[in-house]
Parts: structure tokens; sequence; C-alpha cells
């Protein structure tokens, strides 16, 4: 086993690129990045890497079991760390299949492929191999207004195919190291935003729509709450619970930072007001939708088991993270414009103006 090296998924999605590029300019050693590039995996994400010594790209899936059996058993890493995984509700709802694929066939075959390689270390590298599964707080369903956040011992309750795919995932995770030892980690984090996230989500939807005088669509009342987590924040925590979490267990990962959708746009308006001020204030382009089908109310993250046990914390609060990612898209409008093609535009078409033809 090479302790130098890990093996990432899906590390040129929005989440596996930031933690990619910190790795790296932390120096923490080389990284095996597997992506399947498919619309949300942007090799554009980690243009900072080109001819990076310490990253080696591989275009492929991690259903593919002779793939992900020959990148272990020549590079050797002594972790994993799986990204990888299908993640927007709104397509979940239109297209289930692409989820369960990936999610729970991909993660299964995964693991299959990790079990085996983990099996033919030495004692010593058995006892220091890490898998890190990431997944999210949707897993827990949806909370009322006055219920306690959600702690790593709520019970399961997915209310989507997205939330119920990777519902089953981390139920596979959990039972391959109760059935057979492998040393298995888990966090589950709340909504994150930052840098390279792609289009589709509120956050960088609302900006690229902003900038381009269009309608900040938002569903239902604009009052769903989500916990805010900085994306750095989230690549922070990972590595933290990768070094020293205890094996088996599930730390969850939140920033502390319960906002409705409507406060995050007015935020998000009022900092673009500021940095790229219009002729009018960008909250007039607000325009609220229908809802969405089984739109969760509320999630929030009891996040004190990670801090206490780890000594983890958030370094940003949501003003400080919100003012630094609508920043860094106004910095990088070109990343924006190229991935947002024909196909990006029709998806949007199919999710939010389609909905505005619907009955309320």
């Amino acid at each position: 086993m090479n302790n130098n090296v890990i093996l990432v998924t899906g590390g040129a999605g929005f989440i596996g690129a930031n933690f990619v590029i910190a790795w790296l300019q932390a120096g923490l050693g080389t990284v095996v990045n597997l992506d399947k590039l498919t619309y949300a995996g942007n090799l554009d994400n980690l243009r900072s890497l080109k001819d990076h010594a310490q990253h080696v790209f591989v275009q492929g899936d991690i259903a593919d079991r002779a793939l992900v059996d020959a990148l272990l058993a020549e590079h050797q890493p002594s972790a994993i760390v799986h990204f990888a995984a299908e993640s927007h509700v709104d397509r979940s709802i239109h297209g289930p299949a692409d989820f369960i694929q990936t999610n729970v066939v991909g993660t299964f075959q995964l693991l299959e492929a990790t079990r085996a390689y983990w099996a033919r270390l030495s004692a010593a590298d058995r006892d220091a191999f890490r898998y890190l599964h990431v997944s999210t707080d949707e897993v827990y369903g949806s909370l009322d207004v006055d219920d306690p956040a959600f702690s790593e011992t709520t019970a399961y309750a997915p209310n989507s195919p997205y939330s119920a795919s990777k519902a089953a995932s981390d139920h596979l995770v959990r039972a391959y190291h109760h059935t057979y030892g492998l040393p298995v980690l888990t966090t589950n984090c709340s909504n994150n935003y930052g840098a390279y996230q792609f289009p589709e989500k509120l956050i960088p939807l609302v900006i690229h729509n902003a900038l381009a005088g269009k309608p900040l669509p938002i569903y239902g009342d604009g009052g769903n709450v989500r916990d805010w987590l900085y994306v750095n924040d989230h690549c922070s925590a990972i590595r933290r619970v990768l070094a020293a979490g205890r094996v088996g267990e599930t730390y969850n990962i939140g920033g502390c930072n319960e906002k409705t959708n409507l406060q995050v746009v007015h935020t998000l308006c009022d900092i673009l007001d500021t940095l790229q001020p219009a002729a009018h204030s960008y909250r007039d382009l607000i325009t609220f939708v229908p809802d969405r089908p089984g739109h969760d109310r509320r999630y929030a993250i009891d996040a004190s088991k990670i801090q206490q046990e780890l000594g983890w914390q958030p370094a940003e609060d949501f003003e400080s993270g919100m003012r630094k990612t609508v920043a860094w898209y106004l910095a990088n409008q070109d990343w924006t414009d190229n991935i947002t093609s024909g196909a990006y535009r029709q998806w949007l078409e199919t999710n939010y103006a389609q909905r505005n033809k619907e009955p309320a």
C-alpha cells in the first residue's frame, strides 16, 4: 500500500474538485481521480491542476469493476474518498434510473473492488486503510420548524429518488463494515455552496440568471430551510474525518447556517447589488414558481459530534462564504459560459419554464 496515494471518485464534480485541489495545494500526496465526466463532471474544474505531477486523472465509471480493480492494483492507495454520485433532486424526479445505477450499483461495485483489494493487504496496511463515503443530510427526510436538527442517530426517512438512492448506498457502506470488517467512515453533509458548482443548483443558478437579467426562480413560497455549508469547510471536515475519525462511525457536517431559500436569494441579490450593480436591484428579478413534488421543508444538521470528537468547525460564516462565492463566479464567468450548453438550457426549460405552465 502506498501511503502517499489516495483514490478519489467523482473528483471532477463540484465538491470532489474542490477537495482534490485543496489536497494537492496542501501537499498531502498523490490523487488518483476517477470521474465518469457526466454533465456535472467537468475537466474545466481541474484546469488549475493541468500538468500537476501528483494528479492522475482517469475517465471512467465506478461501476466498471475491471477498471477499479486495475486502478487499485496499480496505484495501491491508502484511502478511497467516494464523492461520485448523481446528486440533484429535480433530476432524480425526472429520471431516477441514473441515480439507482450510479449511487446504488456504482457504490456496490466500488465496495466490492475495495473489499477484494483490502483483503490482499498486509495486516498493518489493512489497519491503516480507510474508505470514506460522502453522503447527504437528505437521507434523514424533512424536519418541522421546531424539530431538533439531524444527528447521526436520526432515523433515515428519504423522500426523493435521490435521497433514497443515497440512503441505500449509506446502508451498503455500513453493511460492508459490519459484515466484512472494511474500515469505513461516512459523512453526511448539509447543502454545499462555493466555486465550481454546476448551475442547476440554487446559488449558481441565481447568480447566472441575475447577471443575464433573467428571472430568479424560487420554489413555492421560498420558505424551505437548509443549513448552508461552504464547500472548502466541507473539504476540511472530510480531511479531518479521514485523518482521525473512528472506523465505522458517521459524522454529520454542517455549516450552522439555517436559511430559507428566499433569505439565500436576497443575500445573493444584495451582494450582487454591491459587487456588480445594475440599473435596478437584482431582487426585482425574483419569481416564484410552483413547488417541486415532495419538496422537503427543512433540513438542519447537528454537527456537535465532529466538533467535540475531532475539533472541527467551519471557518466561514454565511456572509463571508457567500461573498467569496459570488466573487468567484464574477471572476470566472467564462467557466459558467463554457458549461451552460444547449443541453443545460433544455434542462432549465424542462424543470423551471414548464412549471410556470402548470397549475399552482
